[in-house]
């Protein structure tokens, strides 16, 4: 069973199943939280293990990393054209991180939607609020770090990073879990200790919210 804690609005997840959701039912899961907490890896592992997942390719104006792929990482484009974007409405929801645009094209979320497909997206806590207002059935979730020790320790660890940006994600992190857990558009909290343990428990949010829907 899994022990669940609901608070003001929100609830922390403690424990869950690793049991894939079913398909049938288009849902977007919007995955949020601090640089560091783990994401991006809790996104890949729901891509092998829920057989309906996709993944949403955001676009950025930011300059693409080592061992990236443009369309697959992100769609890496000009400001120019991401504002072309913005203005004719084809993005979902945008935000600017430390100088650069990001944002969801809007079309591929919604044709995943209608096919029935789980439709994963990792974006920050701007972005997260305004797809809580323009897709109030999204599933929600905010990963947390077990410390802000742990989480400087896994910045550090980096080294693709100049230490002058780790501070700086570091500096934004205080602030985005406090705008997440104040807002209200975030419905569910889980701490990434373990990896396997955080996928298993964002599964069971899944598995149930495409259950009741």
């Amino acid at each position: 069973m899994n022990p669940v804690a609901a608070t003001a609005g929100m609830t922390t997840v403690t424990g869950a199943p690793s049991r894939a959701p079913a398909g049938g039912v288009g849902k977007l899961v919007v995955i949020s939280g601090p640089s560091g907490a783990g994401k991006t890896s809790i996104c890949r592992e729901l891509l092998k293990r829920i057989p309906n997942a996709v993944w949403s390719v955001s676009a950025t104006t930011r300059p693409i990393r080592a061992g990236e792929v443009d369309g697959e990482s992100y769609h890496f484009i000009s400001r120019d054209r991401f504002l072309d974007m913005l203005e004719c409405g084809e993005l979902l929801e945008h935000a600017e991180y430390l100088g650069h645009l990001y944002g969801t094209p809007r079309k591929p979320v919604e044709e995943a939607i209608a096919a029935g497909r789980v439709i994963i997206l990792e974006i920050d806590v701007q972005g997260g609020a305004q797809v809580a207002r323009r897709i109030p059935d999204s599933i929600r979730i905010f990963v947390l770090p077990p410390t802000m020790e742990t989480l400087r320790a896994r910045l550090e660890g980096r080294r693709s990073e100049s230490a002058e940006l780790q501070a700086r994600r570091l500096a934004e992190a205080d602030g985005e879990i406090g705008f997440a857990r104040s807002e209200g558009c975030y419905t569910f909290f889980i701490t990434n200790d373990i990896l396997n343990d955080s996928v298993d428990q964002v599964i069971d949010i899944i598995r149930k919210e495409t259950a009741s829907a």
